[in-house]
């Protein structure tokens, strides 16, 4: 697991109007080294030429110099269309130093009319970064966003670009060449093409992605670490949605895969990203490796220049096919709990909460008769990873309107709980409906003692969701804050927070409501997400596992790290799932493909979750604090 955090100071990055070929956008940068300076080489654009191509925002490629820390300065135009190969414009450099020079591929413009026959990849030469000594059309054919390898691979210079982005199938393709001067040789270039296929690498999900190499990679102990743009629904009518994605190549040979993420793991969730020349759009143009921190340069709504950052070993260990998503692991008795022969829960058993009191793990979980009503019922686990004891009738059962069935057959009941222990009592949280009006959240208390007696004497539930709103997920943290109880809850598919004066609940509602954490669009987590158990005080802030759910309807686990005392505040998220289902039982069932926890137990260094499986049975996964800890700072 590991967390992608962009930097507080975005954009690094922004246009500058008083220079009229940077008016408009100062994008896509790449970060380059010259001694013991950094600079930034990136595309810029100006305002059109009224007379010549009043359609068109011509772009340069320009370069500043960081004085301090993302702060540039000594703005200069770097390349400028000269050829009639790129009289149209120059944009999005990728560079590299390989001896003495720097090789700056660009994307050249020879047409105002674009299209694939005025597309195409070439490459400025410098030695100082002031001066091109020479430049070159490289491809005779449509191609973009073409960079060099930083160096020889098996003896040869080596080339990844993307060929036919504008006259589709597009491909991810690796180049080899004897010497650098074939780099611009049209007749190796035409050679080459016949067998494209030979030279491609597949980095689409779907055939109506797009993708296209993002940084020049960058050399780790375990491959070569490229990060890329994949673009969700290119070639459709829907929505296209831009995400930065990572791939491990061989060392040897770079068109062999070793592992790759599943999922973009940066989207355009940020005002800077969202509005712009060209909206919604986080596009990879550059990276850098400093110790064990990767920072990842992208343009931002085709306007400004932003960096993330991440721990580099723990994305290669995501990208390792051994490591990959192997942060929990399942306990050798799963399912632990399947529907009995009772009436009550001959259905389906799922999402269960836990609490830890006096070394015993009570879990209650959300049960359901085939005529479709919920109970809540009860099990132990001394161990936290086997049943020791499951009790023969509900815990809770359904008492108020709200929770009773009114049509036969509808669902209806009590769902999905969540436990808090404030003091000498334990509160429940969960989903009261009654298959007629929208659900709702009550509360119920029980004295701590009297749950560990298995005296289920609980108090009169209240509704605490405010009116006409689908409200569920929810749970009240264990800790008074300066203005009162923070309760956690879902609604519009978000994880939102209420403060609360006191637990008594004597308005009966919850009448506000703050966002704490967004559902990430084309990411796992990016049609709706959900608080999963009640968030955990350690030393590092409080520990939020939530659940995700991706646009096709699968449901995944996440992790976040919420501020010590302001719980509204994140420190850290997982950019990929930690949990997701890979198992029959999780797979197959009521609802397929569902992961669910409603609680985790933490012992020592080992958090145990108990979470749904498909919407049929519980089971028990266990995780390293220290490891899911270590993902989010």
């Amino acid at each position: 697991m590991f967390n992608v955090e962009q930097d507080k100071n975005n954009p690094i990055l922004h246009p500058y109007r008083e220079n009229k070929w940077e008016s408009v956008a100062a994008c896509n940068g790449c970060p380059v080294k010259k001694g013991k300076d950094n600079y930034i080489v990136y595309r810029a654009i100006g305002n059109p030429d009224i007379v010549k191509a009043p359609t068109l925002h011509k772009s340069i490629i320009a370069i500043a110099k960081e004085t301090s820390k993302n702060n540039y300065s000594d703005r200069c135009q770097l390349v400028t269309p000269q050829e009639n190969w790129d009289d149209y414009g120059c944009e999005d450099p990728r560079v590299t130093k390989f001896g003495k020079n720097y090789y700056i591929f660009y994307t050249a413009i020879s047409s105002e009319n674009l299209g694939a026959d005025s597309i195409r990849s070439a490459v400025a030469v410098t030695d100082d970064l002031k001066n091109i000594k020479e430049r070159h059309l490289v491809t005779p054919f449509n191609s973009k966003a073409a960079t060099l390898f930083p160096e020889k691979i098996n003896g040869k210079y080596t080339m990844i670009l993307t060929v036919d982005t504008d006259n589709p199938p597009v491909k991810v393709c690796i180049a080899q060449f004897d010497k650098i001067e074939d780099i611009w040789d049209h007749k190796k270039w035409s050679e080459w093409y016949k067998n494209i296929d030979k030279h491609t690498v597949n980095l689409k999900r779907e055939d109506t992605d797009l993708t296209e190499v993002g940084a020049t990679p960058i050399k780790t102990k375990d491959g070569w670490l490229l990060i890329y743009s994949h673009i969700q629904n290119y070639f459709t009518e829907f929505e296209r949605i831009f995400g930065v994605e990572a791939v491990l190549l061989d060392s040897k040979k770079p068109t062999k895969i070793l592992g790759r993420t599943d999922f973009p793991i940066l989207v355009p969730d940020q005002l800077y990203t969202k509005y712009g020349f060209v909206s919604n759009v986080s596009f990879p143009t550059g990276s850098s490796i400093n110790g064990d921190e990767l920072t990842i340069y992208y343009g931002a709504a085709d306007t400004t220049t932003c960096k993330a950052t991440t721990k580099l070993s723990l994305l290669l260990r995501e990208l390792n096919k051994k490591t990959k998503n192997k942060l929990f692991k399942r306990v050798s008795g799963n399912p632990v709990l399947k529907p009995t022969k009772k009436a009550w829960e001959n259905l389906n058993v799922m999402n269960p909460a836990a609490i830890d009191i006096e070394g015993v793990v009570r879990i209650l979980y959300r049960a359901q008769s085939k005529d479709n009503t919920s109970v809540i019922g009860y099990a132990e686990s001394k161990n936290g990873k086997t049943i020791n004891y499951r009790h023969d009738k509900p815990c809770y059962v359904p008492r108020i309107k709200d929770e009773l069935k009114i049509n036969e057959g509808s669902f209806s009941g009590c769902e999905d709980p969540r436990l808090t222990l404030i003091g000498d009592k334990i509160y429940m949280c969960y989903t009261a409906y009654n298959g007629v009006e929208v659900p709702k959240i009550a509360i119920s208390s029980i004295k701590k003692e009297d749950l560990a007696d298995r005296k289920f004497n609980w108090s009169n539930p209240v509704v605490i969701s405010p009116g006409g709103y689908d409200d569920k997920d929810s749970c009240v943290l264990p800790k008074k804050f300066r203005d009162g109880y923070f309760m956690i809850h879902r609604i519009s598919g978000h994880i939102t927070g209420d403060y609360v004066n006191d637990l008594y609940f004597t308005k009966n509602e919850i009448d506000t409501s703050v966002e704490i954490l967004a559902p990430r669009k084309g990411m796992w987590d990016g049609l709706k997400v959900g608080l999963a158990s009640t968030p955990h005080l350690v030393k590092e802030g409080w520990l939020m596992f939530y659940h995700g759910v991706s646009h096709d309807k699968v449901y995944r686990v996440g992790a976040v790290l919420l501020d010590k005392n302001d719980p509204e505040k994140i420190i850290g998220r997982s950019a990929l799932p930690i949990l997701e289902p890979e198992t029959t039982y999780e797979k197959v069932g009521e609802v397929n493909n569902v992961v669910f926890p409603c609680g985790t137990v933490i012992r020592d260094d080992t958090v145990f979750m108990y979470y749904g499986c498909a919407d049929r049975r519980v089971g028990i996964a266990t995780g390293s604090l220290k490891s899911i800890l270590e993902g989010l700072k």
